[in-house]
């Protein structure tokens, strides 16, 4: 954990970064002299003067972003540990988020605040459960290294078995979460499940996870074809026959990750994979 030390600090300085650039971005009506937006930013205006709110705005958004860098590092050596470390870092980013929600967006109880935060929670999942499927994979590759574990499964099933909670997660809690959000929200055109799942969220996910599948493992073909399957109940149960593009959507990028994976594995030495 020593020599997680530097990594750290460049990755609190990085998210910190961003979170003012997202910041700007919210607030820039405010460097306008505008008074409609963010919704809520009013009272902390009223409170602070004008930049008072963009300064608390900002030391906001930069611990936020500084908090949210952290969350792909291991907090731990063991398991007790790691587990409390997590349960922390995921209070702090609840707290912080919670904050945010309170003084910058006027969001202060209800659904509309329920909602978020279990969003947020959800994408916490999302992150953590990804970065210990790679742990894991790392633990049975140093075994295999050692002689303590037998060869590759038939189709390598069982190096692809981690990662089915994730991709549960990802093609069957996701859709139904961010389309029960949509419909909540009684938006005319559906954001969360027809636009940001589809084009964004199920090929980065997808891509990401096959990514580091095929470096640890190699090729996974039941990686994509899981996903291509667990996704299809969806298309019905959430959309219609329409949307059965969504499946390719996630399964696609997934075969590319894997195999990019895989020509990067055979392309590094086996000494240097180690450190990758």
């Amino acid at each position: 954990m020593k020599n997680l030390k530097e990594p750290w600090v460049v990755r609190i300085s990085a998210g910190a970064v961003l979170g003012l650039i997202a910041t700007a971005l919210f607030y820039q009506p405010l460097f306008e002299g505008g008074v409609s937006s963010p919704p809520g930013c009013q009272v902390m205006i009223e409170a602070l003067g004008l930049p008072g709110a963009v300064a608390a705005a900002g030391v906001l958004f930069a611990l936020l972003g500084g908090t949210a860098a952290l969350a792909t590092l291991p907090f731990a050596d063991d398991g007790r540990a790691l587990v409390l470390h997590s349960a922390a870092h995921f209070a702090v980013t609840v707290a912080e988020v919670s904050a945010i929600l309170y003084l910058c967006f006027g969001l202060r109880q209800g659904p509309a605040f329920v909602l978020w935060i279990g969003m947020m929670a959800l994408l916490y999942a999302v992150i953590w459960l990804g970065r210990w499927i790679g742990w894991y994979m790392e633990v049975m590759q140093l075994r295999t290294m050692l002689g303590l574990a037998p060869g590759p499964s038939p189709l390598k099933w069982q190096e692809t078995a981690p990662y089915l909670p994730f991709i549960l997660l990802l093609c069957d809690v996701l859709p139904l979460v961010l389309n029960w959000i949509d419909h909540v929200a009684v938006a005319d055109v559906p954001v969360l499940s027809g636009l940001l799942l589809p084009y964004l969220i199920l090929p980065a996910a997808g891509f990401c996870v096959g990514l580091s599948l095929g470096k640890r493992q190699g090729v996974c073909i039941l990686y994509p074809t899981a996903c291509f399957v667990c996704y299809l109940p969806m298309v019905y149960l959430v959309y219609n026959y329409t949307a059965l593009f969504h499946c390719f959507m996630v399964a696609v990028p997934a075969l590319a990750g894997n195999l990019m994976g895989w020509a990067y594995r055979r392309a590094i030495p086996k000494k240097g994979r180690g450190a990758v």
